[in-house]
């Protein structure tokens, strides 16, 4: 890995902004758009798991092994130590490698035969995809300042909003046209284009603390800093439990779609999802801007905010899950659309301002593991199980009463930052 530490583009001498420029939003969209497609590549299986499903003939517990655990394991793993890595070396190539890399091995996903050559290129996928969050939001912070990070940070999180407005119909129309397999075979192909593009035109941001041989923080003491804080823990377990909701929604909202309300794969792609898409952009980017706002009056709203997004979820949950009535699923899936990812640009800002410099990126990736491998377990996994436990008694509706554990998640997970706020109020957060 230490072919990644030079960078041939030297940085450009700034500190941390409090106003946006253009090289900051290019910067700060291009970062989005590499997120967009990280979002793309692991939820194309579960917009297309009826037809996956179909072709390659595997079970619910199955689909939930693959989208689920099969991609968590290296995803969230290998976050930490290619975090570490990227407190040290440059960011912007590692980012530009790995997007490379998950881009390769989303390619590869369209020619395989069965579910363990999926359940293979699932966990490469993973592998590569570690390399793109964490050191993109390492980067943001080190380009903003403290008051600005939450909305910049926000706006990285609508990558997933913008990829069910604009990617996941494309793959859907693409899939009902050509089959399943072309929709993997673009996107790998458009991500490894667009890894080039990115690594030739985005620069390293300066970073608040020069890296040099006497600061570098080893990983051990990294991690055991960051454990010894009440508020960190308390946003770990917060975090896992909306890493199960955010999962499981993606994994198994088409499923339920078809199953329970009669939609087709086609109607899901080109109609559902862009509407998800456009409601989600707005939710996320009204949380940020509040927790930005509100944020300036007290800390404290730093994490309110994304707690009560999450704990609205709870009923918007039940309404698309339980309820027949058209006006009333259809109001439950606009509020689950606008929330259910919310959470994540305040809360990782959050978790920026609690860790000390040299370690923020370690950060960001331990956040990363407990929403990503233990979300899995709880999530999409658990769904699937559940599903195939409870058809012999509800049939095709058994998923309805499985995803109500997306609900109590929501609850747990808004309880827990609200917790966490309270902790890092008697602590004093950690200038940045």
């Amino acid at each position: 890995m230490s072919q990644v530490a030079p960078t041939d583009v030297p940085p450009v001498p700034t500190t941390q902004s409090d106003s946006w420029t253009p090289r900051l939003g290019w910067m700060v969209g291009f970062l989005t758009v590499i997120s967009t497609f990280n979002y793309l590549d692991r939820s194309l299986l579960g917009l297309l798991l009826p037809l996956v499903q179909a072709d390659l003939q595997l079970s619910d517990t199955a689909l939930g092994l693959i989208s689920g655990l099969a991609f968590a394991i290296f995803y969230s793993t290998l976050a930490i130590p290619i975090a570490s890595l990227a407190d040290r070396y440059s960011r912007r190539n590692i980012i530009a490698i790995g997007f490379a890399f998950w881009s390769l091995m989303t390619t590869l996903t369209a020619y395989v035969s069965n579910g363990l050559q999926m359940a293979f290129c699932r966990f490469l996928m993973g592998a590569g995809e570690a390399a793109g969050l964490a050191p993109s939001q390492s980067m943001i912070a080190d380009s903003f300042t403290k008051t600005r990070r939450p909305l910049a940070l926000a706006i990285l999180t609508t990558a997933s909003a913008i990829d069910a407005l604009i990617f996941l119909p494309l793959a859907a129309w693409a899939a009902d046209r050509y089959g399943w397999r072309i929709a993997f075979e673009i996107a790998g192909i458009g991500g490894m284009i667009l890894a080039a593009i990115f690594f030739f035109t985005v620069r390293e941001p300066v970073r608040a603390t020069p890296v040099n041989p006497a600061n570098k923080v080893p990983l051990r003491e990294a991690i055991t800093t960051l454990w010894r804080s009440p508020a960190f823990r308390a946003i770990m377990i917060g975090v896992s439990f909306m890493g199960g909701a955010l999962y499981a929604t993606g994994t198994w909202t088409t499923a339920l779609l078809t199953r329970v309300h009669g939609l087709s794969i086609t109607e899901i792609g080109v109609i559902v999802t862009p509407a998800r898409g456009v409601v989600g952009i707005v939710g996320v980017l009204f949380t940020g801007w509040l927790t930005d706002r509100l944020g300036r009056r007290h800390p404290s709203w730093r994490f309110r905010v994304p707690a009560l997004a999450s704990i609205i979820l709870a009923p918007g949950y039940v309404m698309v899950l339980l309820s027949d009535t058209p006006a009333v699923w259809i109001a439950g899936l606009g509020i689950t659309a606008a929330f259910y990812a919310s959470f994540q640009g305040p809360i990782f800002a959050a978790t920026m301002a609690l860790a000390p410099e040299r370690m923020k990126t370690v950060a960001a990736a331990i956040g990363i593991f407990f929403t990503g491998l233990v979300g899995q377990i709880i999530g999409p996994l658990m769904v699937g199980a559940l599903n195939d436990y409870l058809a012999p008694t509800f049939g095709a509706h058994a998923i309805r009463y499985s995803m109500l554990s997306v609900a109590v998640c929501s609850v747990l997970g808004g309880l827990c930052f609200i917790w966490a706020g309270r902790l890092a109020a008697r602590e004093g957060e950690r200038s940045s």
